[in-house]
């Protein structure tokens, strides 16, 4: 029997390792309900580490006239700066100004921005000058200048924060597992009682009860919910977003760049993160949800042309160190599929006649108020005792203030919190670990092996695309890395070289994927 699953059945059972399935365990355990989650893949292996990295109230739902949502969003934008202030943190938007008119426009609009955030607003916007809006954003395109406006949201590292909720989780005491796939819903009475599940790595079934089963699967979420009515109607209309990633000197500020305009009448971010720059997005019906999709030729082209009207220094194909893309569960409630720019980011909680609770929808940023109104749910489907929601004021793991003396500078070090310290003596008092994984990237050896100690990697893919980001920030980097990375790996976890070559031969063809 898999560690944690014997006993008696589990009050909540959660399918879905994501910002959706985390937020619900973490809400479930701390109101006293025994937990369990289940992954089939790796914590945050699909849209969960493929956002803009952006917790925000959402400019563009503002202009659209959606202030319930921008309120929303902005509140709880607000408590994950308390609560998890070593992962989340400030960051300035200049949107430029061309033509006269811009200034009053944005000015206007970003004051209700602000006025929304109350009291947990970041900081007031303002109307910078010319002068100032090029020291903001060095490689802005001056030509008819005039100046800019700066306002401010927060940034925040997705599948750290993901790892972040699940150990938040269970250092309350739910069971958190990935690579443990559900493949069919137990039912009696026509009401469902558990899970079919199988451990992906040794192959062995299980049976596993639970007063209540929630899918929180993100774009996944229809194809579970077929396991409880074959005939259940499309509920999600995923849209695929493209992010490309550049070098710094494309924006060596430490202030990201607003595009107001593109020629789908979105927004477009360009963010430093990580010593990189982050570029994107994209909004791009997709036929079907997929665990690894693929950008398409015309979004790197959208994204490149979209960009280059407002940088000096236009970026090239030849300069895209990394892309990925990501599928949004745009949540459509039923029916046939439309434009998904018009679809709401807002979420729902669907119950189902067996007991079945689906929360689809949503976004990062709302995470955790989507995991209270399902853990609400699920309370009343199972009947459980009656237990108040304490997440808003909830310290996630690691949590540490930002003007803690021994608060780690390095970015690559502070997204371990108050873990950094015992992440740093690993690194010192083991032979070679300080060394880095590779040239280009600003991961040492010790921190694979941290991964596989504390953070449950299992693959070579775990350790660079999510307890490192090192796919995102240079791909080819991350495949010359990967062989170093498999032998450490192996050596932790027991592995023999086969399974060494195996993995690299696995991690570099799907890496293959994030190069044009």
């Amino acid at each position: 029997m898999v560690a944690g699953l014997d006993g008696a059945p589990f009050d909540v059972l959660v399918i879905g390792g994501g910002a959706s399935g985390l937020g619900v365990a973490v809400d479930a355990q701390t109101r006293g309900y025994r937990t369990l989650l289940l992954e089939k893949h790796d914590f945050a292996k699909g849209t969960s580490s493929r956002s803009t990295k952006l917790v925000h109230g959402g400019v563009r739902y503002l202009q659209q006239g959606n202030v319930s949502l921008v309120f929303e969003a902005l509140r709880e934008r607000g408590l994950l700066c308390r609560n998890a202030p070593h992962l989340v943190s400030d960051l300035g938007f200049v949107v430029p100004r061309y033509k006269w008119w811009e200034g009053p426009f944005y000015g206007v609009g970003l004051k209700v921005y602000d006025r929304l955030a109350g009291k947990l607003n970041i900081a007031p916007s303002r109307v910078l000058d010319r002068k100032e809006t090029i020291a903001r954003i060095p490689n802005v395109e001056t030509e008819n200048l005039l100046g800019g406006v700066i306002y401010h949201d927060a940034q925040f590292d997705d599948a750290r924060m993901a790892f972040t909720l699940a150990r938040t989780a269970a250092d309350h005491g739910a069971v958190v597992l990935n690579y443990m796939s559900v493949v069919g819903l137990m039912k009696e009475a026509d009401s469902v009682v558990g899970v079919q599940a199988v451990d992906s790595e040794s192959g062995r079934e299980l049976e596993i009860r639970a007063k209540v089963v929630v899918n929180a699967t993100g774009v996944f979420a229809d194809e579970v919910r077929r396991m409880d009515v074959p005939e259940s109607e499309v509920t999600l209309a995923p849209s695929q977003g493209v992010h490309l990633v550049l070098d710094r000197a494309f924006q060596p500020s430490d202030t990201a760049l607003m595009v107001p305009h593109t020629d789908d009448g979105r927004v477009l971010f360009v963010i430093p993160w990580h010593g990189r720059v982050l570029v994107g997005t994209t909004d791009t019906p997709a036929e079907k949800p997929e665990i690894e999709p693929r950008p398409l030729p015309e979004e790197v082209d959208f994204i490149l042309r979209n960009a280059g009207r407002y940088l000096e220094r236009d970026p090239g194909e030849e300069d895209v160190l990394s892309y990925f893309a990501g599928l949004r569960p745009l949540f459509q409630g039923g029916g046939e599929r439309g434009g998904t720019k018009s679809i709401s980011r807002e979420h729902s909680v669907i119950v189902s006649d067996s007991g079945l609770v689906t929360l689809v929808g949503g976004k990062w940023t709302t995470y955790r108020k989507m995991a209270e109104d399902t853990v609400d749910d699920a309370a009343l489907v199972a009947e459980l005792p009656e237990s108040k929601c304490i997440t808003e004021d909830l310290r996630l793991h690691g949590w540490m203030a930002r003007g803690d003396p021994d608060r780690p500078h390095e970015g690559h070090m502070e997204m371990y919190g108050s873990d950094a310290r015992t992440v740093e003596d690993l690194l010192a008092t083991e032979p070679g670990l300080a060394e880095p994984i590779h040239a280009h990237l600003p991961y040492a050896r010790g921190q694979v092996v941290w991964a596989a100690r504390h953070e449950m990697a299992r693959t070579i893919d775990d350790v660079l695309a999510r307890r490192t980001r090192s796919l995102l920030l240079d791909a080819r980097a991350a495949i010359e890395a990967a062989p170093g990375v498999g032998r450490l790996l192996a050596g932790e976890l027991g592995r023999n070289p086969a399974w060494v070559t195996d993995q690299v031969t696995e991690f570099s063809e799907m890496a293959r994927g994030y190069l044009p």
